[in-house]
């Protein structure tokens, strides 16, 4: 079965503190290679058949149920 998976991240502009917090953590935890953090979401949906039709409904799921538009964007792709 075909797998879709949503990826649901926080705008660039809207302020994102699980990131910071991940990412003011890893130099005292010995990681200085990293500049940012942005934390968001993933979805793994396994659908019957990833054709067209079904990626429109998985689109709208996430634009409405996965994601909140106003703060975050989203992004779909198929897995094997």
């Amino acid at each position: 079965m075909p797998r879709i998976v949503v990826d649901v991240m926080p705008k660039p502009e809207i302020l994102d503190p699980q990131g910071k917090a991940v990412h003011g953590a890893l130099p005292r935890l010995g990681f200085h290679a990293v500049t940012d953090v942005r934390q968001g979401k993933r979805f793994e949906l396994e659908v019957e058949a990833a054709d067209d039709a079904t990626l429109a409904e998985v689109h709208e799921l996430a634009g409405t149920l996965l994601s909140n538009p106003v703060i975050e964007d989203y992004a779909v792709r198929v897995e094997a």
